[in-house]
């Protein structure tokens, strides 16, 4: 079991008051880890930071991932074994917004994370999280797979795909032991990967710009939602899906299978695709249709995870019917008032349950 490994286990999170963050967080806190986080301060309200309680329940470092000397000092107080690099502008449309912002936070942050693990010598593994969106994507409806070419078309996308090049410019140059000086090491040298998520839903994501949140808000209101790219197709699948493959990577990667290092799809296993459309037919939610052709976004985008299948032994365990069930419910739950704490954990329970059968 997972929590048999993490009990104990200095965990470094950034990224922790995000949507990924919180419920990652929330799952190494119930395992028994000593984890700590470095991000910014929540950007909605409400947030899954707060409902969750977390300040109060780990370590946390209020601050910038483009600040190297706090980065560094973070990692220095902290002696973290294990990095979860989340921490980052995640949304395609606020990039062409602010291109600037994006470039540095990902691409600078990234670094940053990277440059301080060098400086250390805590860490033994980091898994750093980029997106299903760093591929040169050709809409051709191929599934990609990890060795495809790089790309990115908003910056966003580009930003992300950069963070790629620089983790593995750092794989190679730094940790790498082929690389090393033919004196022995001072310390074993730390492995790290990078994980490609598809669109990640669940409770507790109140961003701008995403789907179901704009969904769970359009129904509160009562308002029709608008959809700007209804035959968009994603790799919908629930945060828990993709965050336990992170976690199984991590571990792999700290117990020294040096093979593991390298980069990772987590998709889901959706035979057809399924579109912006269809998730909103489901979901209930009267809806209108309105393009926006001044941002581009892409139509199609699908991965293929045979690589974590095969050498994580990880597969998804909720289709998009039980995904959208259990966000729905959670989102339900939460307007009524409940303890979102312990409706999240019992979440997870269920899932770990399924997952580790």
């Amino acid at each position: 079991m997972l929590a048999d490994f993490f009990s104990g286990k200095r965990i470094l999170l950034t990224g922790h008051t995000g949507f990924k963050g919180g419920w990652l967080a929330q799952m190494l806190i119930s395992m028994g880890a000593k984890v700590s986080g470095f991000s910014l301060e929540p950007n909605t309200e409400p947030n899954l930071y707060s409902l969750l309680g977390l300040d109060s329940r780990l370590s946390s470092h209020i601050a910038d991932i483009r600040d190297f000397d706090a980065v560094l000092s973070a990692l220095r107080q902290e002696k973290p074994e294990i990095i979860f690099h989340m921490a980052a502008q995640p949304l395609v449309r606020s990039s062409y917004d602010d291109p600037r912002d994006t470039f540095e936070t990902n691409v600078m942050g990234t670094v940053n994370v990277l440059e301080a693990i060098r400086q250390t010598s805590c860490v033994k593994s980091a898994v750093l999280i980029t997106t299903d969106k760093v591929y040169e994507n050709k809409e051709d409806g191929q599934a990609f797979v990890e060795d495809d070419p790089l790309g990115g078309y908003d910056p966003y996308s580009a930003s992300k795909a950069a963070d790629e090049i620089a983790i593995r410019s750092y794989a190679r140059s730094f940790f790498n032991p082929a690389a090393s000086s033919s004196s022995a090491p001072v310390r074993p040298l730390p492995l790290i990967a990078s994980a490609r998520a598809g669109n990640v839903i669940g409770g507790g994501d109140w961003s701008a710009d995403r789907l179901v949140p704009d969904i769970v808000r359009a129904k509160a209101s009562g308002q029709t939602l608008t959809l700007r790219n209804p035959s968009s197709v994603r790799p919908w699948q629930h945060v828990l899906d993709p965050l336990y493959g992170y976690l199984l990577l991590a571990k792999g990667l700290h117990e020294g299978h040096r093979p593991l290092a390298g980069a990772y799809n987590f998709a889901p296993d959706e035979n057809k695709p399924i579109t912006v459309e269809q998730i909103a037919k489901k979901s209930g939610v009267k809806y209108s249709v309105q393009p926006d052709g001044q941002k581009h976004e892409a139509g199609t985008l699908r991965l293929d995870a045979t690589k974590a299948r095969k050498t994580l032994h990880w597969k998804p365990r909720l289709g998009l019917d039980a995904a959208l069930s259990l966000t729905f419910e959670w989102y339900s739950k939460q307007a009524a008032g409940g303890g979102m704490a312990e409706f999240t954990q019992k979440q997870i329970d269920e899932y770990l349950t399924k997952a580790e059968k």
